[in-house]
């Protein structure tokens, strides 16, 4: 959706819903919106809207899209809120908020300022807008893949026996930030914690944490129990790389695997059949088919591969119900391939197709891709080779 239609399309979903207004806070959607990530409110109605920066006024002026009419300096929220109060339709109606991040005491705070309007979560109706992405947003991404792929040529560079988890992490980082990485990511969960991204090896690819539902690695400390570690890497070794990158506003995401040395016939067996997997989702998942079939189809092709028990693994007993997530302002949104999700794919949709196999004796592969949706074909967005690389 081009810049100029993105509010407008808001404005038509309020109305729709019978919501006299929306009142925005979160960075991520005051950048969809405006192109600024200064803080600020963006209050709209079904006929105006102003952005409220709170601070960093000269900052937005020379990042915004939208008019500069409609930016306002402003940091007390009782003025933002009688901006609203003074022109909605009827008065005293409902407020749209993202009641999924504002935490207790902010909610407390606003719903004092609307003493007479039900708030509503407004959350849904932005994340659905925000699904399909515009040429531009695609090209954006296309240069975090690019990003990605800087960071995937810095382990075959630096990838050998001897070397740590965290120096291989840190040359992957540093390659990252050199081709444009933002040094963060966003993800929409509170209290989320994790390292610059998840990189495991040898033993600790069996050890998976419940920070995140992937493969982890340990961390550091159990203050932060994910990411990289100081255990040393030893030839034969299988590493997995999953560290994304943020350019320009959005998220790329991919994962490598790699053997230090030559990987036996097992684990070989092993990636070709989950790439096999990867293969045919690429090439089957179509516009308007729903999250959860494109589970089944995981699951189906796994089972006729006989990889039923290795595929999605965690160990003990344990196995994902996730095959990827949707991509782009943040690292992971909607939509969720899963067998939860009975939304569909549409196209102009990113999907990074997550996948893995746990063989409790050969050991872990796992592949990572982002994928556009097209009628006509999806694309590999993604451009680091899709093979086992033996360093």
């Amino acid at each position: 959706m081009d810049h100029a239609k993105r509010i407008p399309a808001l404005q038509r979903q309020l109305a729709a819903q019978g919501l006299g207004g929306a009142l925005i806070g979160y960075s991520r959607n005051i950048f969809y919106y405006t192109g600024t990530a200064q803080p600020s409110y963006l209050a709209v109605l079904p006929e105006e809207y102003t952005l409220f920066v709170r601070s960093g006024i000269d900052f937005a002026r020379r990042d915004i899209f939208i008019p500069e009419e409609r930016v306002e300096e402003e940091r007390r929220l009782e003025k933002i809120s009688e901006f609203l109060l003074t022109r909605m339709e009827p008065p005293g109606g409902r407020i749209g908020v993202e009641l999924d991040i504002l935490t207790a005491e902010q909610f407390l705070g606003i719903k004092k300022l609307f003493p007479a309007c039900d708030l509503l979560n407004i959350s849904s109706l932005v994340l659905e807008q925000r699904k399909t992405k515009s040429d531009g947003e695609i090209e954006r991404i296309r240069e975090a893949c690019q990003a990605l792929n800087a960071g995937h040529e810095a382990v075959l560079a630096s990838l050998r026996d001897g070397i740590t988890e965290l120096e291989l992490a840190a040359a992957v980082e540093n390659t990252h930030r050199l081709a444009g990485h933002e040094g963060t990511f966003f993800i929409r969960q509170p209290d989320f914690f994790m390292s610059r991204g998840p990189i495991a090896s040898g033993p600790n690819l069996f050890r998976i944490s419940g920070v995140v539902y992937t493969i982890t690695g340990v961390g550091l400390s159990p203050a932060v129990p994910a990411g990289p570690s100081q255990r040393i890497i030893n030839a034969g070794d299988i590493v997995i790389v999953d560290i994304p990158t943020l350019v320009n506003g959005y998220h790329a995401d991919q994962t490598r695997t790699y053997c230090v040395g030559k990987a036996g016939k097992g684990i070989h067996s092993l990636y070709d059949d989950l790439q096999e997997i990867a293969d045919q989702l690429i090439e089957n998942i179509r516009p308007g088919m729903a999250c959860q079939d494109i589970y089944r189809m995981a699951i189906k092709k796994a089972a006729g591969l006989g990889r039923q028990d290795q595929f999605q693994y965690f160990g003990g007993g344990k196995r994902s119900r996730l095959i990827g997530h949707g991509i782009g302002l943040e690292l992971n949104e909607s939509p969720i391939p899963s067998a939860y999700d009975p939304s569909p794919v549409e196209e102009g949709f990113v999907i990074a197709l997550d996948l893995h196999m746990l063989d409790e004796v050969l050991g872990v592969v796992k592949l990572e891709d982002m994928i556009l949706i097209k009628g006509t074909g999806n694309e590999i967005l993604t451009t680091s080779p899709r093979k086992l690389f033996e360093v």
